[in-house]
């Protein structure tokens, strides 16, 4: 049977910038005896709401491991992306802002809008501009993400002609857990907390997609993270893009400056809540 790992046509590698999918990579090279393949190109899309955590450990797995990781971000502009590097990246938010302001209202958990249009196609712009056609495209889905397999098993196209999605750790069924045991025993790793194999910290900072809870922790522990959202919420109604609720990322809880209000008046006022899977990777 083929190693899922090995490429011998045009490929490319999703890399979010979490510990699975720099797994995922570092699996590929050693199918490929520590390198990587002629016929693969690693692509990283930043949204500007990453952790710098998350931007140095893609800047670390490149530099270590030897590979090149192509950084990419979203322009509202003729080619739609733009190259840039660990030292020229956005760090407030400014493609996703970009997006917010061409589509005039935010995403929310019916219009998740932002994974396909900050990371899905840069990337696929990149690569047409380099003069690929068709190409595999390897995402760091695990064996554990049941829901998010069957997804992409049923539709790996993503609904239209274009490249395939191919899932190499759920095909030999790495779990999170593997992966935690993986990065535990190497020389460096991504410098944010692990809680179980889940890395809470990791994508958007504040992802609407996040569960309450989970949110208002993250805004205890460093207030300024609300900052952007509150302030792209008020972007939006302000503007006369939306009326209202039309302004926000979510309409069941509060706004991002109501939960600021109340992290700073210490309040705890949810019950337990679960965060939405998304296919940002982690």
């Amino acid at each position: 049977m083929k190693d899922p790992f090995f490429i011998d046509e045009p490929t490319c590698i999703s890399f979010s910038g979490g510990r699975t999918s720099a797994y995922m990579l570092w699996r590929v090279l050693q199918a490929h005896g520590g390198k990587l393949p002629p016929e693969a190109i690693v692509c990283f899309a930043n949204t500007g709401k990453e952790d710098e955590a998350t931007l140095r450990f893609v800047r670390d797995c490149a530099e270590r491991w030897g590979v090149e990781i192509h950084w990419l971000e979203f322009r509202d502009n003729e080619q739609k992306f733009e190259v840039v590097t660990f030292e020229t990246a956005s760090r407030n938010g400014e493609p996703f802002e970009a997006i917010i302001k061409k589509r005039k209202f935010p995403p929310n958990p019916i219009a998740r809008f932002c994974t396909v249009e900050l990371k899905i196609q840069p990337e696929h712009n990149f690569l047409k501009s380099i003069g690929w056609s068709s190409w595999d495209n390897f995402v760091g889905i695990r064996a554990d993400e049941p829901r998010r397999v069957a997804k992409i098993k049923a539709n790996p196209s993503g609904g239209k002609a274009g490249p395939e999605r191919q899932m190499p750790l759920a095909a030999v069924g790495v779990t999170k857990e593997y992966v935690g045991s993986f990065w535990r025993s190497q020389p460096f790793d991504l410098d944010l907390p692990n809680l179980n194999g889940v890395t809470k910290h990791g994508n958007c900072d504040l992802c609407f997609l996040k569960g309450a809870q989970q949110v208002v922790s993250l805004i205890s522990e460093k207030p300024e993270r609300a900052v952007w959202w509150a302030k792209m919420e008020t972007l939006v109604q302000s503007s006369g893009f939306a009326d209202g609720d039309g302004g926000r990322f979510r309409n069941d809880r509060p706004s991002y400056a109501e939960l600021m209000n109340f992290v700073d008046r210490q309040g705890d006022f949810f019950g337990h809540d679960e965060s939405i899977e998304c296919f940002c990777g982690d």
